[in-house]
């Protein structure tokens, strides 16, 4: 069996060495608890710096590491989306994560333990939000919030971290949504799932990919996408 960990990356050339270091320690520990064959694979999002440049470097150090480059810049959720198509060819199940790090990686052999004991689904959720500041933290709370109020079901403190079997993937993938708001769609797949909890580290270098902007405009996709009560 193979796991594939899918790592969507933008102008991350100042934690990518970091990042395939700590990926590849983890794998070799997948390898230990379970003997199972773990890939990483970066999809480069259309960065404008040397992010595909060392990708390439890591791959041709270490054959666990792929890459996949998309054409331009399409934004997190279609770089993952990318990525998931990959790993439901060549993997049995798939744990997302960003390229900076602050989710926990200690957590992902014990996603593989679920995965292998019947879940197809397992979700990393913040145990709570010590490392965002003020504003982030009430923000994140009145858009979950609001989403259900709207009639989303989403996973309170869950964003994209997370495993997931091939039929979990096949099934995702079905879905002919091209606004992608990932956390509502996997969430809504109904397939066996659990939970691991984990803390937030902060970033260790570069610069958060979610000004505001981009925060607002990711919230309006997941509200309009679950909800037709904004229509209304």
């Amino acid at each position: 069996m193979k796991i594939v960990i899918v790592v969507p990356c933008y102008n991350e050339e100042p934690v990518l060495a970091t990042t395939t270091d700590v990926l590849l320690h983890t794998a070799d520990e997948i390898m230990r608890r379970h003997g199972m064959e773990t890939y990483l694979l970066f999809v480069d999002d259309g960065s404008m710096d040397r992010t595909w440049e060392l990708i390439g470097q890591c791959a041709r150090r270490d054959a666990r590491v792929h890459g996949l480059k998309l054409s331009h810049n399409r934004g997190h959720q279609q770089a993952l989306w990318a990525g998931l198509e990959w790993a439901s060819v060549h993997s049995d199940a798939a744990v997302s994560i960003d390229a900076d790090l602050q989710d926990d990686t200690d957590v992902i052999p014990d996603m593989v333990d679920m995965f292998r004991n019947g879940k197809d689904i397992v979700y990393g959720v913040r145990r709570e939000r010590k490392t965002d500041t003020l504003f982030k933290r009430w923000t994140a709370q009145t858009f979950y919030r609001l989403l259900r109020w709207m009639g989303g079901d989403v996973l309170y403190n869950h964003a994209d971290f997370r495993l997931m079997s091939r039929r979990a993937m096949l099934a995702l993938l079905d879905f002919p949504e091209r606004n992608l708001f990932l956390r509502g769609m996997v969430y809504s797949l109904g397939y066996p799932h659990d939970v691991v909890y984990y803390d937030r580290s902060e970033r260790k270098a570069g610069e958060s990919k979610y000004p505001l902007r981009k925060m607002l405009s990711f919230a309006l996709d997941g509200i309009t996408s679950f909800s037709v009560r904004p229509l209304r």
